[in-house]
């Protein structure tokens, strides 16, 4: 198979003037992968529920991540904490006022001065000054990102500026293009990248910024092609954030070979990668279940001196839980917990981790993890795990206020397994009376009604020798339209045998031979 970097080619490129008018085109995501790649998208879902990597959340953090500096050469912007100040104090007050968007203008005439780049008026004319750093306004912009509609209200005001004489930075258009892609407006986001190349302002970081909108919306054909013209442009050139998005983009999609071949040109081009390269490539492994690599990556990070953050953390946490390495799960959580809030889509990670092992007290661990999530987080596929957790262990207390909540929840349990360890557990604590309630409720709640429930209810009447009740329960099986098998009869033959019915015996033996049954012919003429 050709490596992926082959879309580089400028044979595979469309003509530049495609890029200039993106904004005409459809901006609805059709197709989350390029024609160059007719490859099924596989499911990201491969564990229960939201103990995946979510999408949403990385989604809601992704433009974050790739929003870097004007240029690898220019010095990081750190605003004096006064001037921070002023941007802190200028987004509470526009919060407050969010959805009024004439008193968000109103705030901004006359708190926004700051916000006009370094310029200042000389007569009618603004002039550059250094007076006011460049990147104010995008720091404002960045300190909105809770609040994206609010932020492009903001740069909309600021845009309007631009008639006044006061132009945009390459940085503010960036900032635009982003805060656009947010909101899911492409169309806009694409035509503010044109805006800033017709004004000679197109930089790496503009590039950069058309490029995420597009992956944030799913539209991996037109980020790929976004790509395709940067490494055209003699401006500019791919950056280590340009390439973080293509991982991004392949690690999501798990295709790793071409992600591994986009990691393996950062390298050839002797770049950097920092620490959102390998997030980015420890999320992939983690979603496509290849620990090994995850690993090896982690080493490697470590290796090449990048410190890993939070996030790399939290990634390794949650692929040590889906792969049920528990002891180095246990370890990374015992970092994190005492300096980050760990959410409760990872503690159900590491509670499905406990369930599915053996480990000796998992119970009681379960039950640790359990006070750090919030009592009205119902989880069906949750609830459900629990209560096959507790029935295991023959907890029938825990299991039936499980069950409980799954019924005033309207929950329906469809799988047979799970219903075979509930009345296992039941027999095994010789609850009769709660596995009569219990079978009663399922059968008013849609839960999956299987001959066992019965089986079982009939065996614990047999020994207990309530041989009217047990005769009972073959009414109970007419009334749900569940046939008779061997089983049952064999159930009923030991108990009459048990309490000495020998009449009832020879009946049971006899529907057993009209049915063609073979049965137990030693123990009857013994």
């Amino acid at each position: 198979m050709k490596r992926v970097f082959r879309i580089y080619d400028a044979a595979a490129a469309a003509k530049s003037e495609l890029l200039f008018n993106l904004h005409r085109h459809h901006s609805k995501p059709i197709s989350l992968i390029s024609t160059s790649y007719n490859l099924q998208r596989p499911s990201l879902y491969r564990f229960y529920g939201d103990t995946v990597a979510p999408t949403t959340e990385i989604s809601n953090n992704i433009i974050n991540l790739f929003i870097e500096k004007l240029s690898l050469a220019e010095t990081q912007f750190c605003p004096k904490s006064e001037t921070m100040q002023k941007v802190i104090q200028l987004r509470d007050e526009l919060v407050v006022k969010v959805g009024s968007s004439e008193e968000v203008a109103k705030i901004l005439e006359e708190r926004g001065d700051c916000l006009l780049g370094s310029y200042r008026n000389q007569g009618d004319v603004p002039v550059r000054t250094k007076e006011i750093p460049d990147r104010i306004f995008s720091e404002l912009l960045k300190n909105l990102g809770s609040w994206p509609n609010l932020a492009m209200e903001v740069f909309n005001w600021r845009r309007r500026k631009i008639e006044q004489g006061y132009p945009l930075t390459p940085e503010e258009y960036a900032s635009g293009i982003t805060i656009a892609g947010r909101i899911k407006n492409v169309d806009l986001a694409a035509e503010l990248f044109s805006e800033a190349e017709s004004k000679q302002l197109k930089t790496t970081s503009t590039y950069n910024a058309l490029m995420s909108a597009y992956m944030f919306n799913g539209i991996i054909d037109k980020c790929q092609l976004v790509f395709r013209h940067l490494k055209r442009d003699l401006s500019c050139s791919p950056s280590i954030v340009t390439y973080n998005i293509l991982i991004s983009v392949f690690g999501r999609l798990m295709l790793i070979d071409h992600m591994e071949a986009t990691f393996e040109e950062v390298q050839r081009l002797n770049l950097s990668p920092n620490i959102n390269t390998y997030n980015n490539l420890i999320a992939a492994y983690v979603t496509a279940w290849m620990w090994d690599r995850m690993e090896s990556t982690f080493g490697l990070m470590k290796t090449a001196l990048v410190k890993p953050n939070i996030g790399t953390h939290l990634l390794m946490l949650r692929g040590y839980a889906h792969s049920g390495n528990l002891d180095r799960m246990e370890e990374t959580f015992r970092m994190l917990k005492l300096h980050v809030d760990v959410k409760s889509p990872l503690i159900r990670a590491m509670i499905y981790a406990y369930c599915r092992s053996s480990v000796k007290d998992r119970t009681k661990r379960v039950e640790e993890l359990l006070r750090l999530i919030p009592e009205d987080e119902y989880k069906p596929w949750f609830n459900v795990l629990l209560i096959r957790l507790h029935a295991q262990e023959n907890n029938l207390d825990s299991m039936e206020k499980l069950i409980y909540k799954a019924f005033e929840h309207k929950t329906a349990v469809v799988n047979a397994p799970l219903m075979r360890c509930i009345i296992t557990a039941y027999f095994r604590c010789n609850a009769m009376d709660k596995l009569s309630s219990f079978i009663k409720r399922a059968e008013c709640a849609g839960w999956r009604i299987c001959r066992s429930l019965y089986h079982c209810k009939m065996c614990m009447y047999g020994l207990q020798k309530s041989l009217e009740e047990m005769e009972n329960v073959l009414n109970e099986m007419d009334n749900v339209r569940i046939d008779y098998t061997k089983k049952t009869f064999l159930i009923m033959y030991k108990a009459y045998l048990m309490c000495g019915k020998r009449h009832k015996v020879e009946t049971v033996v006899g529907l057993m031979c009209k049915r063609g049954y073979r049965f137990p012919m030693e123990e009857f003429l013994s």
